[in-house]
């Protein structure tokens, strides 16, 4: 792939050709669009040699010196960089069987694929350091994991704030979010500078990529998702993520957006991050208190389910409602049950955790993210 310019107009050149110019103005925007979409075709197709970070693939490799790493460390590692990410899921969303097309957490993806294959795709990566840069990619890659990780921390932060349930997907799509921006760098190599301008905050930016460009970097993302492979929910919450009708985990990701700029220092709209955070359900001492705790990662929190939980629906609503101290009697009322069934689900979560009482069993299935 040849070297980025330093800069480059992204309006399209002056018409010089007569017979050019005598065409009818909607030929000429039809002209006018197709340039655009060559420019984005040979975008997508430089997108394949995006480089995994160098020390993202040593963590793999050291992941594996002692033997078979847990897979929720390799899990982590895979939602470290962005293009291990997606190489990672790319594979998996390929693999024949019911999941195809359908692995849209990084979990998933390992467990599709094995700790080993993952081993495998960051042993054969492209690869980029920060301190032998190249002039095809020159610091990106860096810059680009800095606000992705960062709102990767700040949407996780407030999904634990709300109880959110499909963090999974969330810490994938809040990695991913901004990948529209990789594809209108390389397409418009004055990307972002000449078409941001003065603009400062996240609104703005987006509103002169619209005017400027006829196209935002979300929407491109999620047709960059959906070239990949990608399951629609990950190509729908990169596409949706500034939709002003945003909800459910895109909403989520708008708000973690806005935080990891003001935790990178950027400029954001207090009005709009607090009109953001009404519509995700956060109130403002929620708030503070997200803010308060980035850019550092903040520690506490209900960890998230990795390993696969060997117990049923039923037996983790008893053992749940143990871990808040109720008895065998509320509990049964609670869960219109029978005491003597209520202690039959008890004992057979002991006998599946391994347990020897009910403080160890509520301590193995929080520790695991279970309850």
């Amino acid at each position: 792939m040849p070297p980025v310019a330093a800069a480059d107009s992204i309006t399209p050149e002056p018409v010089t050709d007569e017979s050019v110019a005598d065409e009818p103005i909607a030929v000429r925007q039809r002209h006018h669009n197709e340039g655009h979409g060559r420019r984005l075709t040979a975008a997508f197709e430089a997108l394949e040699g995006f480089p995994v970070l160098v020390e993202s693939r040593n963590r793999v490799l050291r992941l594996f010196e002692a033997g078979e790493p847990a897979s929720s460390d390799v899990v982590a590692a895979v939602e470290g960089d962005v293009a291990l990410a997606v190489a990672v899921l790319r594979l998996a969303n390929g693999v024949e069987g019911r999941t195809r097309g359908h692995v849209d957490t990084a979990v998933k993806a390992v467990e599709v694929l094995s700790p080993r294959t993952v081993l495998s795709i960051a042993s054969r990566a492209r690869t980029f350091d920060f301190f032998e840069r190249t002039a095809v990619w020159q610091g990106v890659p860096e810059r680009f994991r800095l606000h992705a990780v960062a709102t990767q921390r700040a949407a996780d932060r407030v999904a634990r704030e709300l109880g959110y349930e499909e963090r999974d997907r969330l810490m994938v799509t809040s990695l991913l979010h901004d990948v529209g921006k990789l594809v209108l760098i390389h397409a418009y190599p004055g990307y972002p500078r000449q078409v941001h301008g003065d603009a400062r905050t996240p609104e703005e930016r987006l509103e002169r990529e619209r005017s400027e460009l006829g196209v935002d970097h979300a929407v491109v993302g999620g047709v960059l998702a959906r070239r990949w492979g990608l399951p629609q929910s990950i190509a729908s919450a990169i596409e949706r993520h500034h939709s002003e009708d945003v909800a459910g985990g895109s909403s989520l990701i708008r708000l973690a957006d806005m935080l990891a700029h003001y935790a990178l220092s950027g400029a954001v709209s207090p009005a709009e991050l607090l009109g953001v955070a009404r519509l995700v359900g956060i109130r403002p001492q929620q708030l503070r208190s997200v803010m308060y705790d980035l850019p550092l990662p903040s520690s506490g929190g209900r960890p998230r389910q990795i390993d696969p939980c060997p117990l049923s629906a039923r037996e983790v609503d008893v053992l749940r409602r143990l871990a808040r101290g109720m008895v065998y009697k509320q509990i049964a009322a609670e869960l219109n049950l029978s005491t003597s069934t209520v202690r039959t689900h008890l004992h057979n979560v002991y006998g599946k955790l391994g347990a020897m009482d009910r403080a160890q069993a509520v301590l193995m299935a929080t520790e695991r993210g279970w309850i």
